[in-house]
């Protein structure tokens, strides 16, 4: 069964049938994580590195580099008892503007916003595939962790 990730939201799953999908990412941020030896799978779709003191919605912490890391890293180890320090953990995206004018730079931020979440929850990722000018559709597969990646250029 294919698995959708829309922009805000995780999926996990240990069914060796199922693929974890999420499309179009530009600024955005897809963390994976997989499991080798039990064969559990998981996907966040990042769009913000952080809740601003504003008062941001937080009733969805996917939408949140800060909080979709922890949440996903604790889902796969607490409810499906992985240790965490034997995932494997890639993220994708985080994409340039291509405008010269982008004062906000929302794709480094949500690189580097990742990369900090990690490195609280004392943890390395293999391989990223970041930055550039690419909208980055993903297709993981639960059995293997296997990712297809379809890069497509970003256009106004």
């Amino acid at each position: 069964m294919n698995l959708i990730v829309g922009i805000g939201e995780y999926a996990v799953s240990n069914n060796e049938n199922d693929s974890i999908k999420t499309y179009a990412l530009a600024s955005c941020v897809a963390v994976t994580v997989y499991y080798p030896k039990k064969k559990v799978a998981g996907m966040a779709h990042i769009a913000l590195p952080s809740p601003n003191l504003a008062g941001e919605d937080t009733t969805r912490p996917c939408y949140y580099a800060s909080t979709a890391v922890p949440l996903l890293i604790n889902k796969i180890c607490l409810d499906f008892g992985c240790p965490k320090d034997e995932l494997e953990i890639n993220f994708f995206g985080g994409a340039k503007s291509i405008r010269n004018d982008d004062v906000f730079k929302i794709g480094e931020k949500n690189i580097n916003a990742v990369k900090n979440a990690l490195n609280c929850l004392n943890l390395k990722y293999r391989a990223a595939e970041i930055g550039g000018t690419y909208s980055r559709t993903l297709e993981m597969d639960a059995a293997t962790g296997k990712i297809k990646m379809i890069l497509q250029p970003i256009t106004i």
